[in-house]
């Protein structure tokens, strides 16, 4: 039976305010449980919240960067539930009201293509608490440092039809609000959590199916796994002729596994309404476009800036923008080297490669843009050669001299005297007769191996282009 899935993302974004969305208590993680919780946070009687400023200017700045409708008047509204870890009994959230209304964002398939994604809202609320689990037998800790953050709640419309689509998806936020500068993004620490919104139908069948609801999945590999597992249970109950229940279910990563965690709440089991202690948002044109002169170039317009000022193929483009650190060390190395598309051979490659075997961020990188462009230059100007560089390149991992130094210390400096890799090739030549008249007698193959021997014999450091172009004019 042919199954099409849907899938809508629900991501939540940590708003990276110094300050809490209707109090000034601080932000910072990782601080002793329960130290950053004020009164205002826990509404205990006779307090009264206060928006914060920041937390509106970078949600309007959000919704100005996926081209969204921006709400003039926004509104909070109580939703009430109880949760341990919730202390008010209720969160502020958004709910017919919101500071971000519909917008769009294309995401990048993995064969090149690109589909645009609705967006349905994005509405500003007050995070929860946090429920410890790990260091209590038989009881769970409440750590309320957490509770009154500003979020952004993202809803993207159910346009997404499989796992790698959402990744994706989730990708793509991730790097526009890095390039924003609105959230670090964290979803180890919980800055960008999403829940999957996932249900099958027949395909062609213009109904929607029954959706359950994947909570706090927190990572992009985790967000794939997941919904892969979760379409497959939902095929598998369909076509053993059972039916879906609506309910939010959990995601076992160590499983591999989605489990049921409790029935699906509609927006009526919140029972909303307007926020008796906040006065209507209202903001105004001017307020807007000021908002909007402040946006940084964003990752769809660096990457068309980088395919027309450097002539980098789309697809390298693409790898190089996805993340602000990436895009903007490459172009340091750039402005050092002058060569675009080697320094982004040896970003996306060389260097990429080193951070990821190593769990590195960019800001962790041992290699500074400044020293990655001084070891292009030296390949270009045929102080060394590629090969030789990347042994260059794993010594200043260790060794922070300056790369001349590193190549002067380890004599790797590259061979470039016709001379002397003249006496190298008549060497190869009197060495290898048998290949050689292999070569004269027709048999091209032969001619790199010839090379080779010429390479080794000069342990690498002969300049290959000379040594190709003497040693095939020897052998006329």
């Amino acid at each position: 039976m042919n199954w099409e899935t849907v899938i809508g993302l629900e991501v939540h974004v940590q708003l990276s305010t110094r300050s809490k969305l209707f109090s000034g208590t601080a932000t910072q993680f990782g601080a002793e449980p329960n130290t950053q919780a004020s009164i205002y946070d826990l509404a205990l009687p006779g307090t009264l919240p206060v928006m914060n400023r920041e937390a509106l200017r970078m949600a309007v700045r959000f919704g100005l960067a996926i081209d969204a409708e921006i709400g003039r008047k926004s509104v909070f509204d109580r939703k009430n539930y109880f949760y341990p870890d919730l202390p008010k009994g209720y969160q502020v959230s958004q709910l017919h009201h919101p500071t971000v209304g519909r917008g769009s964002l294309t995401i990048t398939l993995e064969d090149g293509s690109e589909r645009v994604i609705g967006v349905t809202r994005a509405h500003m609320e007050e995070d929860a608490g946090k429920s410890l689990h790990e260091d209590f037998h038989g009881m769970t800790g409440i750590d309320l440092n957490r509770a009154g953050t500003p979020l952004l709640e993202i809803v993207s419309e159910p346009e997404l039809r499989n796992a790698k689509e959402a990744v994706a998806y989730l990708k793509k936020l991730h790097s526009i609000i890095r390039y924003l500068d609105i959230s670090d993004g964290n979803m180890a620490q919980g800055s960008m959590r999403c829940d999957a919104n996932v249900s099958i139908r027949r395909q062609g069948d213009p109904e929607l199916g029954t959706r359950t609801e994947i909570k706090n999945i927190n990572s992009f590999r985790f967000v794939e796994k997941a919904i892969n597992y979760e379409v497959m249970r939902q095929r598998e109950i369909l076509e053993d002729g059972g039916r879906i229940i609506q309910e939010t279910r959990l995601y076992d990563s160590d499983r591999d596994e989605t489990r049921s965690m409790r029935s699906k709440e509609v927006a009526n089991d919140y029972r909303y309404f307007p926020e008796p202690d906040l006065l209507p948002v209202v903001i105004d044109d001017a307020y807007i476009e000021a908002v909007r002169a402040e946006l940084p170039e964003l990752p769809d317009q660096k990457r068309e800036r980088f395919v027309a000022d450097f002539g980098l193929s789309p697809y390298d483009a693409g790898v190089l923008v996805s993340s602000r650190e990436m895009a903007e060390y490459f172009e340091q190395v750039v402005a050092i080297c002058g060569d675009a598309k080697l320094s982004a051979n040896w970003v996306t490659v060389e260097l990429l490669g080193l951070l990821n075997r190593n769990n590195w961020e960019f800001v962790d990188s041992p290699i500074s843009a400044r020293r990655l462009g001084d070891l292009i230059a030296r390949i270009k100007d045929n102080t060394i050669s590629g090969k030789i560089a990347k042994t260059v390149f794993e010594a200043m991992i260790e060794d922070q001299a300056e790369v001349d130094a590193i190549i002067e210390k380890q004599g790797l400096k590259q061979v470039t005297d016709s001379g002397e890799i003249e006496q190298l090739i008549d060497a190869v030549i009197a060495g290898n007769p048998d290949q050689v008249q292999q070569f004269r007698d027709g048999k091209e193959a032969v001619f790199g191996y010839l090379v080779g021997q010429a390479m080794r014999l000069s342990r690498g450091k002969a300049n290959p282009a000379q040594v190709n172009q003497i040693l095939r004019d020897k052998l006329k």
